[in-house]
């Protein structure tokens, strides 16, 4: 019986347990660096983005990263790093921000040489409010809140591209 279900499973051969969709055709990805064209954004910003993505994919799937001309392929830019204020409220008749909020914007591209009709382009967005006492030095300065953002917007491009949500 256990044969029987293995050999079944094994016989689909896109499904995976990790919940991707995957042809079982496509053996490679690439990922070109993303361009850091924010105004505002720190210059870390686009090696930072673009290892974490790496990183995602290479935990997540089976798949072999190759410089380029991967069966997968991902490029793009980071678009938009805003930090603004969010909540305005009165203390002593001034407004001041009970929060900041930081706004990320990643355009990516997405290539399948084995099924074009996965192709996208989109702009993937992810916002996270801050307390007012922190400020964009500090928030840049924290090694996990930049990241945390970053794994929304990663987590949104691996859904469309390879999970199929």
């Amino acid at each position: 019986m256990w044969l029987a279900t293995c050999s079944f499973l094994s016989g689909c051969g896109i499904y995976s347990f990790s919940g991707t969709n995957i042809d079982p055709n496509v053996k490679t990805i690439s990922i070109s660096t993303f361009a850091n064209n924010a105004n505002n954004g720190p210059s870390f910003l686009g090696p930072r983005f673009t290892e974490d993505f790496k990183d995602y994919f290479q935990r997540n799937t089976s798949l072999k990263l190759v410089p380029r001309d991967g069966d997968l392929q991902f490029e793009g830019q980071i678009i938009a790093y805003d930090f603004a204020p969010a909540a305005i409220q009165q203390t002593n008749g001034q407004d001041q921000a009970g929060a900041n909020q930081l706004t990320i914007q990643v355009r990516v591209k997405f290539t399948n040489t084995k099924d074009p009709k996965q192709d996208f382009e989109q702009t993937l967005q992810t916002t996270r409010p801050f307390p007012a006492t922190r400020d964009i030095t500090s928030i840049n300065n924290d090694p996990t809140a930049v990241r945390e953002l970053f794994r929304n917007i990663i987590t949104d491009a691996f859904n469309k591209s390879v999970a199929n949500w």
